[in-house]
């Protein structure tokens, strides 16, 4: 299933894209798309419906986050060994493991708003996993049971305050707008290999990223369990699992970054697109 979230910020409505491309409304079937809702029992109950019964929302609504009241958004760094070369960065034993406030969290065409003073935005695209059961200390075998679907994400970064003003990544992740997700949530049985997944990103309609998430140094069963021995995963969290080559920061032979006007361009098999447009610091 493709399961969604749309109308203006703060006033989501749950939805789902039926088979013909449609959006229909879940709001008599659900309250919202949450942790409560992503139990696999409710997901069965949503999977059995006919889907034609629905309501029909007509024109084209906003989408927000898939998600609703997501308490962590945990984030992978340098999970593409050609990432980290093209960052200059050791490859890692382990996970690196930083968060993205969930203040930053927003639709998938909700434009990008560059901090105040910003001189390195940046753009990757990335596999996100949504927690569908609580997970604590699960192991590798059992771990994508604990998974309600997945959703692509765009882990846009500000590479001076993440890498030159101090030692924690999370200064340069967390900014306002900085975490686009979806457009769906596409349910565990629709991506029966998460390790097969095509991605791609485009600025300005020119191919900056393309990559596999094949090529992941630690796969989603990995990280899963990896995470769930450092926090309490709770249904709704967000674990995005890092980026291929091809991030602005890394250009050669002199690096790009966000401007005002650019435009960003995502997907990744199966899971949707996304645009967003860049804008300028605004209280």
């Amino acid at each position: 299933m493709k399961l969604v979230r749309y109308g203006k910020p703060g006033k989501e409505k749950p939805g789902l894209i039926d088979d013909n491309g449609q959006l229909r409304d879940l709001s008599a079937v659900i309250p919202d798309l949450g942790g409560a809702q992503l139990d696999d029992k409710v997901l069965a109950k949503i999977r059995k419906l006919k889907t034609d019964k629905l309501p029909l929302v007509k024109g084209k609504p906003r989408l927000g986050c898939p998600v609703a009241n997501t308490s962590k958004f945990i984030a992978i760094g340098l999970n593409y060994a050609d990432h980290a070369a093209e960052s200059g960065m050791p490859i890692p034993k382990e996970p690196v493991v930083f968060t993205k406030a969930i203040s930053c969290i927003q639709g998938p065409d909700d434009p990008v708003m560059l901090p105040k003073g910003s001189v390195k935005g940046d753009w990757e695209v990335e596999l996100g996993v949504v927690i569908g059961k609580r997970a604590r200390w699960v192991s590798q075998k059992e771990a994508l049971d604990f998974v309600a679907g997945y959703v692509l994400v765009n882990d846009v970064s500000e590479r001076e305050w993440q890498l030159e003003r101090g030692l924690t990544w999370d200064k340069g992740k967390g900014f306002d707008t900085f975490g686009p997700i979806g457009p769906w949530l596409v349910t565990r049985d629709e991506v029966p290999n998460p390790q097969k997944l095509g991605m791609w990103l485009d600025v300005n309609g020119e191919r900056m990223q393309t990559g596999n998430t094949k090529t992941m140094i630690f796969n989603v069963a990995k990280l899963v369990s990896y995470v769930s021995q450092l926090n309490t995963l709770e249904p709704g969290d967000i674990i995005t699992t890092g980026t291929p080559p091809g991030v602005g920061m890394g250009k050669k032979p002199n690096a790009v970054f966000l401007k005002k006007g650019d435009v960003m361009t995502l997907g990744i098999d199966g899971l949707g697109e996304q645009r967003q447009e860049v804008v300028p610091f605004k209280l």
